[in-house]
């Protein structure tokens, strides 16, 4: 058995690793894997909840849609189809028996091959699962736009989740938090707001939901449900460009994310956003989200994917 140092987080007892179950402690890879060199993988983010008919997935399929869209961006070929992977990850959820946490499933350029060009390197894939609450805590929180830009378009696929362009969010979060501020907000190359290192972003004016529209973010899948949400509210979003001085003047503000959910943001760049404190709105999207991933909202069911025992 190996010695592991001490987590941040509550480890869990099996991955799932090349369609093996290992012991958490066991799911190791070579040091000379092409993905730990030049951060060629991909990855999802997805949670499961809680529901009265045991652990359920938030949106399976699209987010197994998302992991073989990434894949394709590097041209790797995941040795697995969408039915197996979705199969996989349920499996882990079970056999680590808890109600509700996060899943990370990753596909890699493992060992084999040296260079720039994967090609020639196997292909892995990994599935691990742990218990994870409020990712941001839940209260309005302090945001900072960051002196670093979202990545450019023409320079990655910027709507796909490649291991490697997460360097971009680790060094805008070092800048923000050594600033003392919880989150970082991004500008995309034309100076208009882009996303958090981690979230998609909205603001609310004059009655109308805004969002950065897609391009040069990810298309989020938390983001594409509280679309669904505000429109079933009769809350028209709008997707366009916008400069800091809309979010600065906005009613409201918040981020979503597979990790954030919705988070509620209380002021940007030391800036109040309203009056600092959560709006009406962006806790009534919160409400109907969390009793959606709840299994609690019978109009949402349709996103849930219940495991079974």
């Amino acid at each position: 058995m190996n010695k592991l140092p001490k987590a941040s987080f509550q480890i869990t007892k099996k991955i799932w690793l090349n369609g093996k179950l290992t012991n958490w402690e066991n799911a190791n890879v070579h040091v000379l894997s092409h993905a730990l060199h030049y951060g060629s993988g991909v990855f999802e983010g997805i949670r499961f909840y809680e529901t009265k008919k045991g652990p359920a997935i938030f949106r399976l399929k699209e987010h197994i849609d998302r992991l073989f869209y990434s894949a394709k961006a590097l041209q790797m070929k995941i040795p697995y189809n969408h039915t197996q992977v979705a199969e996989a990850i349920c499996k882990t959820v079970r056999v680590n028996k808890i109600p509700a946490g996060y899943i990370r499933p990753l596909a890699f350029f493992d060992y084999g091959k040296m260079g720039l060009n994967p090609t020639g390197a196997t292909v892995s894939l990994a599935i691990a699962c742990w218990p994870w609450g409020s990712y941001l805590g839940g209260k309005p929180i302090r945001v900072k736009t960051s002196k670093l830009i979202r990545l450019h378009p023409d320079s990655v696929v910027a709507d796909a989740k490649v291991c490697g362009h997460y360097i971009n969010s680790i060094l805008a979060s070092l800048e923000v938090k050594k600033a003392k501020f919880d989150e970082a907000l991004f500008l995309d190359y034309r100076g208009f707001v882009a996303e958090g290192p981690g979230e998609n972003i909205f603001f609310l004016k004059k009655g109308v939901l805004q969002t950065p529209r897609l391009g040069s973010i990810l298309a989020g899948i938390t983001r594409d449900a509280i679309i669904q949400i505000a429109a079933d509210l009769g809350v028209k979003t709008r997707e366009g460009n916008y400069k800091l001085r809309d979010l600065y003047s906005a009613d409201e503000a918040f981020f979503t994310g597979t990790a954030a959910e919705v988070q509620p943001i209380g002021s940007l760049d030391s800036r109040k956003i309203k009056n600092g404190k959560a709006g009406e709105l962006t806790t009534k999207l919160r409400e109907i989200f969390l009793a959606a991933v709840a299994g609690e909202a019978p109009k949402y069911q349709k996103w849930l994917t219940v495991v079974g025992s």
